[in-house]
């Protein structure tokens, strides 16, 4: 149908024995799926006898596919405007094209401002990461490709970089940061590797064969942000009653569980690989946080509060 729109629109010639040869579907089908678009779809199509070819009667500017409420439309637009902190990604672009192709059918159909409509809807994201589009570009035709990536790779607080040559597996947008998770060829190991502290990367002529059982949801599972890790830590942290609200109110981790205090607080359980993440998440809470296990962690934060009361004293 959108092949037979197409046609139309143009004022190219065609009939029901050209379409059918072109789409390799029968003539029945044609008929059918003409008066489908002009019953149904209300098309101002008709059949010209002295052409032997069907015509649009008046101009039409998009195949009226989509048929949605004005709540749903708005919907889309907001989550447009959600996406626009991918600006500058391939992504974009296509999103950009999908929306227009979603929305074109509907402008005759609905009528509203969606720009005074999302004046009452924002978004705002702090500490959103920035990435060279050149490096994103190379590593995601390499994902998607299966293609070997070296490149060089600066650690969090060093100032050197080490050239590193990986089986680059997936993309991952944590945490307002890309990340990419790759295959570490040296290492023999999966590794996560920043974006901003990536250069000079190019793919490589080698191939590989992405492992049928990976997927990211999988590697990131016992993560808070992006750190995984290997063990299997069973934490437990208490809030008063000044935050509890504040900590229900947001999904932190798939393994949460939580229970509620005498006197408004909040116990929260969690299961995860690493504690790092944790420990920074921990201090963002102040005094409204308390961790109660694993002893490792408390002795962590231990140390670190008291590092804290020097550079404060």
């Amino acid at each position: 149908m959108l092949r037979i729109h197409d046609d139309l629109r143009r004022g190219a010639f065609t009939n029901c024995t050209k379409l059918a040869g072109a789409l390799e579907v029968s003539r029945k089908t044609i008929v059918r799926d003409i008066a489908f678009m002009r019953d149904r779809l209300n098309l101002p199509i008709e059949f010209d006898p002295q052409l032997n070819a069907y015509r649009y009667t008046h101009p039409v500017s998009a195949f009226p596919t989509v048929q949605v409420s004005e709540g749903e439309l708005l919907a889309l637009l907001v989550a447009r405007k959600a996406l626009e902190q991918y600006r500058g990604t391939p992504f974009h672009r296509q999103l950009e094209i999908s929306f227009d192709k979603l929305t074109g059918g509907l402008k005759d159909r609905i009528s509203f401002s969606p720009a005074d409509e999302l004046q009452s809807v924002s978004f705002k994201n702090a500490g959103i990461g920035k990435a060279d589009m050149a490096v994103f570009n190379t590593l995601s035709s390499a994902v998607l490709r299966q293609h070997e990536v070296a490149f060089n790779y600066r650690k969090p607080g060093e100032t050197k970089t080490v050239p590193r040559r990986v089986q680059p597996y997936h993309l991952a947008h944590r945490e307002n940061l890309w990340y990419l998770v790759a295959f570490d060829c040296e290492r023999q190991a999966l590794r996560t590797f920043a974006l901003p502290r990536l250069s000079a990367p190019r793919a490589l002529p080698e191939t590989f064969v992405r492992p049928p059982d990976f997927s990211p949801e999988k590697f990131f599972a016992n993560a808070l942000g992006v750190l995984s890790g290997e063990r299997d830590y069973r934490v437990v942290i208490r809030f008063t009653a000044a935050v509890a609200d504040r900590v229900r109110e947001r999904e932190w981790h798939e393994s949460q569980e939580w229970r509620d205090l005498p006197a408004g607080g909040l116990e929260l359980k969690l299961r995860l690989g690493a504690l790092p993440e944790i420990e920074r998440w921990v201090l963002t809470w102040g005094v409204d946080a308390e961790v109660i296990q694993p002893k490792e962690l408390r002795e962590r934060l231990k140390a670190t509060a008291g590092t804290l009361a020097k550079v404060y004293r």
